[in-house]
């Protein structure tokens, strides 16, 4: 390719802040849970780059085409890869499309075809223009993709501290989990965090079931707690891990957790996954590993559930937490039978066709 902005390009990142900045230097947009990629166009060439420089093309081929037919000849553009679902933004079915198996690949881009929103531009024709101020590139990227039809699509943008508000507590429910903030004069500044995300955040009691020993420190830290809900049938469902402790709670969390070990594997509610490893020093984590985990440790020890932990999370999404759940503080004085779904708050799902502003 002989673009002015040529592959491999890190995207440019996002620090979190807790409010959305007042004032009128901003411009506000949905934060979008899918994959970050980055598009080259160079007259038949068409590569879709992920945030780490690898092609993403063999997993998304449903794409090619409309992003030959609605792009100009020559242009680099950043967005997110989604996959919709009738009740919002379905990142379980985009995880599966990840898949050694072309045959695979291909009968799910039929199945559950991706989508494509577009929120920034890079450059077009000859033109660079990362050193644009971005509501010149947002100017650009609206006019560009004014004839574009799904599965492209151009992210919703506004300056209205209000309409901004209602977006972060509106569009949860469709699977978006948050707001972006940018500097209506922000340059684009590849792997810089010059951007802002303000993101949802509640607390949750979880039964912690479990833990994983830390990769640098099994026997003396551990490294994450497995944290689990009781559902409407009374069992014990995992829902996520809970991590990003210091060195010293590592070490101190071996000590507090000893006790609960004592006899934990025969009676364990989560006995019956792993019954094929029984009597093993170690099982795997429940549910199994995944693609995602690329010959990492999962092996897990297990816990006499009668711990209670309140820990804060952004996002829930098919019965399970989106994203690592922070420590918020031990609840000696709550039963683990009262940790259940019912306490979370579910936020009705808002129709994707209602995001996406018609053009």
């Amino acid at each position: 390719m002989h673009l002015p902005a040529n592959p491999p390009i890190l995207p440019m990142l996002a620090k979190r802040t807790e409010k959305l900045p007042a004032g009128k230097d901003w411009l506000f947009e949905p934060k979008w849970d899918g994959f970050r990629a980055l598009i080259f166009r160079d007259g038949k060439e068409i590569l879709i780059q992920s945030r780490d420089k690898k092609s993403l093309n063999r997993y998304f081929p449903e794409l090619l085409k409309p992003l030959a037919t609605d792009l100009p000849s020559r242009c680099v553009l950043d967005g997110e890869i989604v996959i919709a679902g009738k009740n919002g933004l379905d990142f379980d079915a985009l995880q599966l499309r990840l898949h050694p198996a072309a045959s695979r690949v291909k009968l799910l881009s039929e199945q559950t075809p991706a989508s494509i929103v577009f929120f920034d531009l890079l450059s077009k024709g000859d033109r660079d223009l990362r050193e644009t101020p971005f509501s010149l590139r947002r100017a650009a990227l609206v006019k560009l993709l004014s004839h574009a039809a799904p599965p492209l699509h151009l992210t919703p943008n506004t300056p209205e501290h209000a309409v901004a508000s209602d977006w972060f507590r509106r569009f949860e429910g469709a699977g978006l989990d948050g707001v972006m903030v940018k500097a209506k004069s922000g340059t684009y500044q590849p792997d810089k965090r010059v951007m802002y995300k303000v993101k949802h955040e509640r607390d949750c009691d979880c039964v912690v079931a479990g833990f994983r020993w830390h990769k640098e420190g099994e026997g003396t830290a551990v490294g994450s707690l497995l944290l689990g809900l009781y559902d409407d049938a009374g069992v014990l469902q995992h829902v996520g891990v809970c991590a990003s402790f210091t060195q010293q709670k590592r070490r101190d969390l071996v000590k507090y957790l000893a006790p609960y070990r004592k006899k934990a594997r025969a009676n364990h509610p989560w006995k019956s996954w792993n019954e094929e490893e029984a009597g093993a020093p170690k099982s795997r984590m429940p549910g199994g590993p995944s693609r995602w985990s690329q010959g990492k440790d999962l092996s897990w020890e297990p816990l006499r559930p009668e711990l209670v932990l309140e820990v804060a999370y952004d996002h829930m999404q098919n019965h399970r937490f989106r994203h690592v759940a922070q420590f918020r503080r031990w609840r000696l004085d709550k039963k683990p039978q009262s940790c259940t779904y019912e306490q979370l708050e579910v936020v009705p799902p808002q129709e994707l066709m209602k995001i996406f502003q018609p053009r």
